[in-house]
C-alpha cells in the first residue's frame, strides 16, 4: 500500500499515513482522543475538515473549539442545525434569516409566520435541535455540480444563495448536507450533530437568539446581556438597507452589473452624513456640553468620524477643537504589560491618565494649555509649544479607545460629556442566513490601513489582531451601552472597493505561516464582491482613512 510522511504537530511525531486516509481516520488509528474534540485540521497551513483525505507529504496540526477555526465550523455547523429544526418544524414557506451578532450569539428572525413567536415555540425548537444533536447525524460534505446545487436552492426559495452561486462560474460546489437537509455555508462543519454539545435558544426582542459557547470555556454559555442601544442600532441599519433593496451580496452585485452602483454611493454616504449631522443635533440639544467622546474598536472610522462631526459642529456654531488620546499615551518604557509580557498598548494605563484629566480640567475651567504630540517612532511624548484654550463657544471632540470608560475623564463632571460609539456594523449578509461578522469588516480595513500608512504586510496585522480583539473585548465593548448615541460607519458597497487592495496584500501572505489559513478565508469571502471603483468615493468618506484621498488630514 502507498503511503505519505505526515508530521503531526500535536503529538510532534513523523509518521507514514496510507494514501488517501482520512483525517478522522489518522486520529483513530494513532489514539489522538483527547478531552475536548478535534473539529478540523491545518494540513499546509490550509484548513480542511475531518473528512479531508491525505495525498501528499503534509504537516497536519488537528485544533479543537478554541482555535478561531474550530470556532468557526461549530458555529457554522449551528447554523445548518438550526436551519434543519426550522424545515423540520415549520412550512417551507418559513424563512430563517440569521442577521448579525448580539449578547454573545446570533440574532435570527422567522419570516413568512402564521403564529406569533412564543416562548413554548422556541423552546420546541430547542428540544428539537437537541434530538437532531443526540440522533448524532453526520454533517455530510457533497460535492454537487453547481447547476444541480443551483436548481435545489430555488426548490428551497434560497434565491440569494443560488444567485451567489451562479456568479462564482465553478463546474462544482461544496454544499453540506445534515439528513434531508441542505445548504451552503461558506466553510467547513463539525463531523456529526454529536459534537454540538452546547448551545441554547432563546426568545430575544422580535426573534430569536441562537447562543454559542464562549471563546473561553466551551462548557459556559455565556449569560445573555441586553444591549439595547446596539440592538436599535443594527436593526436600523439592516431596516435601512432592505429598504434600499441591498441586504446580500448578490443585491450589490446586481446594482454594479446594471449600472446603478454610483447612486448607491452617493444614496449611503448622504445617509451616514445625514446621521452624523443628527448627531450634531443631539449634542446641540444637550445645553451645556463641553467635550464630545468618540470611541470605537479598532478600524471604526474613529478619526474621519470624528473630523466630520466637528464639521457638522461648526454648522451649529460651535468651534471644534480635536484632540486624540492617542498623544497622551505614557513613555513606552513604562507601558503596561498583558499576561504573556508583551506591552499593552490597549489597556487603560497605556494612557497617562493623571496629565489627560488635568489638561482636560484646565481646558473646561478656560486656561489656556500645552498639549503633547506623541513620536511613535520615539515612544514618547513631545512638547513643541502647541497650546489650547477654549472660546465660549469651543467644544473639544475627543476620539480614542477608552472615551467611554468613566475612568478616563473621571475629573470632568458628566453633565459636560456627550458620548459616542462608532463602529462598522455590517449591514449586508453573504446572503440570508450567512451574516458579514462585524470583524471581518474591520480586520479588512486594518490590513489595507496598516499596508498603505504604517508600513504594515498583511500577515504583521494578522499576527497582531488576536491581541487587539482581546483588548476591545476587556477594554471597549464593556462600556458601549454608556453612549448617548451610536454611529454605524461601515457601508452596504465599502467590500467592493476594499478587495481591490484587500486582494493583492492578502496574497503576500506566506503559505508556511499558520496566518495563510486566515489570508485563505479573507481571499475567499472576497472573492464573492464585485469589484467598485474607489473614483467615486467622496473624499470626506469614512473609506478614505483606509484607501487614501481623504479631504481630512490625519
Amino acid at each position: 500500500m502507498d503511503t505519505v510522511p505526515i508530521y503531526c504537530k500535536n503529538t510532534n511525531t513523523l509518521v507514514y499515513a496510507p494514501f488517501g486516509q482520512k483525517l478522522y481516520d489518522f486520529m483513530i488509528e494513532h489514539q489522538m482522543q483527547p478531552e475536548l474534540p478535534y473539529l478540523g485540521a491545518l494540513v499546509n497551513n490550509k484548513v480542511r475538515d475531518l473528512s479531508y483525505q491525505i495525498h501528499k507529504p503534509a504537516i497536519v496540526d488537528f485544533f479543537d473549539y478554541y482555535s478561531p477555526h474550530g470556532r468557526g465550523f461549530y458555529i457554522r455547523s449551528l447554523f445548518l442545525l438550526l436551519c434543519k429544526a426550522v424545515h423540520d418544524l415549520f412550512p417551507l414557506k418559513v424563512k430563517l434569516r440569521i442577521k448579525h451578532s448580539i449578547s454573545g450569539g446570533r440574532f435570527c428572525t422567522l419570516e413568512n409566520m402564521d403564529e406569533p413567536l412564543t416562548e413554548e415555540l422556541v423552546h420546541r425548537m430547542l428540544h428539537h435541535m437537541k434530538q437532531i444533536v443526540r440522533k448524532n447525524i453526520p454533517f455530510e460534505r457533497v460535492e454537487m455540480l453547481t447547476d444541480d446545487a443551483i436548481e435545489a436552492f430555488q426548490n428551497l426559495g434560497l434565491e440569494d444563495k443560488y444567485e451567489l452561486l451562479k456568479e462564482r462560474n465553478r463546474i462544482f460546489t461544496s454544499v453540506y448536507r445534515l439528513d434531508k437537509t441542505i445548504n451552503y455555508y461558506y466553510g467547513f462543519m463539525v463531523p456529526s450533530t454529536g459534537y454540538l454539545t452546547l448551545f441554547g435558544l432563546e426568545l430575544y426582542e422580535d426573534g430569536i437568539l441562537l447562543k454559542i459557547p464562549s471563546a473561553k470555556n466551551v462548557k459556559v454559555i455565556p449569560k445573555t446581556h441586553r444591549n439595547p442601544k446596539l440592538f436599535a442600532q443594527y436593526k436600523m441599519s439592516k431596516g435601512w438597507s432592505e429598504y434600499m433593496g441591498v441586504s446580500t451580496v448578490s443585491d450589490m452585485n446586481r446594482l454594479i452589473r446594471e449600472g446603478k452602483v454610483v447612486d448607491t454611493i452617493l444614496v449611503a454616504e448622504a445617509f451616514q452624513e445625514k446621521w452624523i449631522s443628527m448627531v450634531a443635533d443631539r449634542v446641540h440639544q444637550k445645553k451645556g456640553v463641553k467635550m464630545v467622546l468618540i470611541c470605537g474598536p479598532s478600524s471604526s472610522g474613529k478619526t474621519t468620524t470624528c473630523r466630520r462631526l466637528s464639521v457638522q459642529l461648526a454648522v451649529l456654531g460651535y468651534k471644534p477643537v480635536q484632540i486624540s488620546v492617542d498623544d497622551f499615551f505614557v513613555e513606552r518604557d513604562e507601558t503596561p504589560l498583558d499576561d504573556n509580557g508583551q506591552k499593552d498598548f490597549e489597556a487603560l494605563e497605556a494612557i497617562d491618565l493623571p496629565l489627560f484629566n488635568d489638561t482636560l480640567r484646565r481646558l473646561v475651567a478656560g486656561e489656556r494649555v500645552e498639549i503633547p504630540t506623541f513620536d511613535f517612532t520615539k515612544g514618547s511624548k513631545v512638547w513643541t509649544g502647541k497650546t489650547l484654550q477654549l472660546e465660549e463657544n469651543s467644544i473639544m471632540v475627543v476620539e480614542g479607545i477608552h472615551c467611554l470608560n468613566p475612568k478616563l475623564t473621571e475629573q470632568v463632571p458628566d453633565e459636560l460629556k456627550f458620548k459616542v460609539f462608532v463602529s462598522a456594523l455590517t449591514s449586508i449578509s453573504i446572503d440570508r442566513q450567512n451574516p458579514i461578522p462585524t470583524t471581518d469588516n474591520r480586520l479588512i480595513r486594518r490590513i489595507v490601513r496598516d499596508y498603505n500608512y504604517r508600513g504594515y504586510s498583511a500577515l504583521d496585522t494578522l499576527r497582531r489582531w488576536s491581541s487587539v480583539r482581546r483588548g476591545e473585548e476587556k477594554n471597549i465593548f464593556p462600556y458601549q451601552e454608556n453612549a448617548d448615541v451610536m454611529i454605524n460607519t461601515s457601508l452596504i458597497f465599502e467590500l467592493g472597493v476594499l478587495k481591490n487592495y484587500a486582494i493583492p496584500i492578502l496574497r503576500e501572505v506566506p503559505e508556511t505561516v499558520p496566518e495563510y489559513a486566515e489570508a485563505s478565508r479573507l481571499l475567499k469571502f472576497l472573492s464573492f464582491f464585485h469589484s467598485i471603483s474607489e473614483k467615486d468615493i467622496p473624499g470626506t468618506s469614512i473609506l478614505r482613512e483606509f484607501v487614501g484621498g481623504s479631504r481630512f488630514k490625519y
